[in-house]
């Protein structure tokens, strides 16, 4: 009948509402208080569904560390058998459940995972390297640009702790270049960025900040649990982009800052340069509070300098002056902000390594080095 729920309806808006979890949970079998919580788990929850392939990971462990041998499929399980000891296979390691997906991983402990994850880094990371950038802390702000970098820094394990703050949720407009599913549209772009990186390393520590930054939680983001090391900002804000350099310089933390055009990178070394000027000095003289709940065609002219507008390759250019007339915002490519993700993790990577010293702007152009 008109007007009466049908039986699929019913059943669509009996649908959960999306969780703000993105932390997962993990279990060590050797401790009994562990050992009974999983058992539960997986009583209570029928569904989750099990991936143990601890043995996958033992005989890597053992390839790695034996890079002079060939070994033979009997050395294999000697060496893993040996490693393992009296410890029943199903509880060496750690077990690490994905609440946001019903997933649970069996994996080596953290030692040798971070070992084994970050192995094909070296030589070009030493050993020294990857234990001293184990310790490090980056804040991300901004989940747009700043999803490929915080992705990019996890995957090479530039350090051990991300904070990432974004307001805004995941549109399917942001698709184009925001690397998601579309099951994550209107999910907090924080929350996509925490647990992909925590599908990829649970040991990284991600700290969430789903208000994004604001003058209020600044002083938190920068320095609650230990200073950062790097500050990343990618965010459209004008008073935030403004403000978190104030809050850098004042504390001695470099800046790093790509705007997903012909490659450009922006690197303010607060560290070394603690009178710098802020932005180089092409930040304007204004209001702060007049930059708030500015338009992207309101703030054009203010970023101009800031960003190197008139440096621009042409098309973007030539988009800015569309925006309210053919678009609504200034376009970001997917190639441009992958880009992104790799010229600001190497530029980190080198900065926390004492092997960059430099300030300024730099460009990866494609179209200048591909002709």
């Amino acid at each position: 009948m008109p007007g009466k729920m049908t039986e699929l309806e019913q059943y669509i808006k009996k649908q959960q509402d999306e969780t703000e979890v993105h932390t997962p949970v993990l279990y060590y079998l050797d401790q009994q208080k562990d050992y009974e919580a999983l058992t539960a788990l997986l009583a209570k929850n029928p569904n989750i569904r099990v991936y143990d392939q601890i043995y996958s990971q033992l005989r890597e462990l053992m390839k790695i560390r034996n890079p002079t041998r060939k070994l033979t499929p009997e050395e294999y399980e000697e060496t893993v058998r040996e490693y393992v000891g009296d410890t029943p296979i199903y509880a060496f390691g750690v077990w690490v459940y994905y609440p946001w997906s019903e997933r649970l991983v069996h994996i080596v402990d953290q030692d040798d995972f971070i070992e084994l994850r970050t192995s094909r880094n070296k030589e070009k990371i030493t050993d020294e390297e990857i234990t001293l950038l184990k310790s490090r802390k980056i804040g991300i702000i901004g989940l747009s640009v700043g999803q490929s970098i915080a992705l990019t820094l996890a995957m090479e394990r530039v350090c051990g702790e991300l904070r990432l703050a974004d307001f805004d949720k995941v549109e399917l407009t942001n698709m184009n270049r925001i690397r998601t599913g579309i099951h994550s549209i209107q999910v907090s772009k924080v929350i996509v960025a925490a647990r992909e990186i925590a599908e990829l390393d649970p040991f990284i520590k991600v700290v969430t900040y789903m208000d994004g930054a604001t003058e209020e939680n600044l002083d938190d983001f920068f320095t609650k649990g230990g200073n950062l090391d790097i500050l990343v900002e990618e965010c459209d804000g004008l008073d935030i982009k403004i403000l978190s350099r104030v809050k850098a310089k004042a504390l001695g933390i470099p800046v790093v800052m790509d705007t997903n055009d012909r490659g450009m990178v922006d690197v303010e070394r607060f560290d070394l340069e603690p009178d710098r000027p802020l932005l180089h000095g092409f930040i304007p003289d204004v209001d702060l509070k007049h930059l708030q709940g500015l338009s992207d065609a309101e703030k054009l002219p203010i970023l101009r300098p800031m960003v190197a507008i008139d440096d621009m390759s042409a098309r973007m250019k030539y988009s800015l002056g569309q925006i309210g007339k053919t678009i609504t915002t200034w376009p970001q490519l997917a190639s441009s902000v992958v880009l992104g993700g790799a010229v600001v993790t190497d530029t980190c990577r080198r900065i926390l390594l004492d092997q960059l010293k430099s300030s300024g702007r730099y460009y990866v152009d494609f179209e200048q080095i591909i002709v």
